[in-house]
This record gives structure tokens, sequence and C-alpha cells, in this order.
């Protein structure tokens, strides 16, 4: 038999020389459909990580940096803080000299036991060099009109200083001539405590028309007036009348049961 023989039976025969692919649900794993499968799946795996294993990852660093931002920021409010320990010790020392300085012009129980005496020596100041037959300046009353102090809260010095203040009160009547009265009037506004004025009120003196007593040389220069006015202190409610004051002041704004 010749070669081309055999090559004759072979091809007669029933070989088949197309290669063979897996086949897997009815569907032939050709090369194409291989690769394609397995990049399907390799995004599938990529999708997969990145939601189990990227995101929450991502999640924990985003939490981290919002806390990291949160810190640094409560670390810079308080370096500021500190920066202005210094300013806010300067402003409250200064608040300190300014509420001693205020306080300083108030009255106190001291400067009030002694008004009586300043007030007559303003009133008799200049009588010493006045000729003997001319009007002098006389302290003719001096009243307090309550016994103690009594707390402001009225409104009369302004809501602000209701429950913080208390006032005395002194009736005053001096007699002397217009200039004199004048004079002692600047002079109680230069005594230490802060008085205030009120009702004030001049008339002629009744002995002023009146001929002199026999024996008493005549009146020189202007004629006499009688001058009353009322003389409030203020003095400023110690820490413990203050607190009382403020519990008064709750207990009466609470409505009764």
């Amino acid at each position: 038999m010749t070669f081309s023989d055999e090559l004759s039976i072979v091809d007669q025969g029933n070989f088949d020389s197309s290669p063979s692919y897996p086949v897997i649900f009815g569907v032939t794993l050709t090369p194409k459909i291989g690769g394609i499968l397995f990049g399907v799946l390799g995004l599938a795996a990529t999708a997969y990580l990145f939601l189990n294993m990227v995101m929450p990852t991502w999640d924990t660093y985003s939490q981290n940096q919002t806390k990291k931002d949160s810190l640094q920021n409560e670390i810079n409010s308080k370096k500021a803080s500190v920066n202005q320990i210094g300013k806010v010790k300067d402003e409250l020392a200064n608040a300190k000299v300014q509420q001693t300085q205020v306080l300083g012009l108030f009255a106190n129980e001291k400067t009030l036991d002694t008004l009586l005496i300043d007030l007559n020596r303003l009133v008799e100041a200049g009588n010493g060099q006045l000729p003997v037959a001319a009007v002098k300046g006389k302290l003719k009353k001096y009243t307090p009109a309550n016994q103690k102090a009594e707390p402001v809260i009225d409104g009369s010095l302004g809501a602000g200083a209701n429950g913080k203040l208390k006032r005395s009160v002194i009736n005053v009547e001096v007699a002397g001539t217009y200039e004199q009265t004048q004079s002692i009037l600047r002079n109680v506004e230069r005594l230490q405590p802060l008085l205030l004025v009120k009702e004030y009120s001049s008339t002629l003196s009744p002995d002023a028309n009146n001929p002199p007593e026999k024996g008493v040389p005549a009146r020189i220069g202007p004629a006499p007036i009688n001058t009353s006015f009322q003389l409030q202190a203020l003095v400023p409610l110690s820490p413990e009348e203050l607190a009382a004051a403020q519990a008064a002041q709750a207990a009466a704004a609470t409505p009764a049961k």
C-alpha cells in the first residue's frame, strides 16, 4: 500500500480535527467567552473588595480625619483662650480700680457721721472776714428724715440703681445772703460723699425788713435769705445687704402658690 492510499483511508474515516472545549451549563467555553467570563468575575471581585474592604476603611479614615480636625480646632481655641488670659486679667484689674474709684464717690457710715460737722464748717467758712454788722451764714436746721439709710427701690435713680444703693435723707436750712448761699451749695458739691440736692427753696428772711434791735448796729450789705433743701446721701449696699435685697426681689417676683 502506498502513502497516498493511506491518506485516502484517513480521509474516508470519521476523524474530527476541530479542537474540543469544555462546556458549562450548555455554553462552550471558547477562548473568547472564557476571557469575557474571567473579566466579569474580576470586576465582581473588585466590586466586592471595594464594598467590603475599601469602603469601611475609607469611612474609618474620614471619621478619624473629622475627629482630628475637631481636636485641632479645640486645641487652637484653647491656645487662643490662653493667649487672652493676660488681657482678661488686665481688664479685670482695671475694672476693680474703676469700681474702687466709683465707690469712693459715694457716702459711707464714716462720712455720714461727720456730715453735720462738715456742713456747718462750710456754712461758716466765710464769716470770719465779714464786718460785725454784715449778714453771716448760719446753719439753722439739720434734721435726718429717716433713722437709717433705706434701699433705693423706687426707680428714682434709674432702674440700674434699684436694690444696689441705699439713701439717707437730711432736711437742711441755711441763712445768709444770696452770694453766701451760692457759695455754700458749691462747697456742698465738693464734699467727699456724693450728695444730691433736692427740693430747693429760698425765701426772704422775716428779719430782713425789721429794724435792728436797740444797741445792735444796722445791717451792712444785702438782706439775708432763708434757703431750705434736702440732701440725699447715697451709700452702696454691703455684700450682705445686697444678697438680702436680691433674695427679697426674687421672693417678690415668685408668684404665690
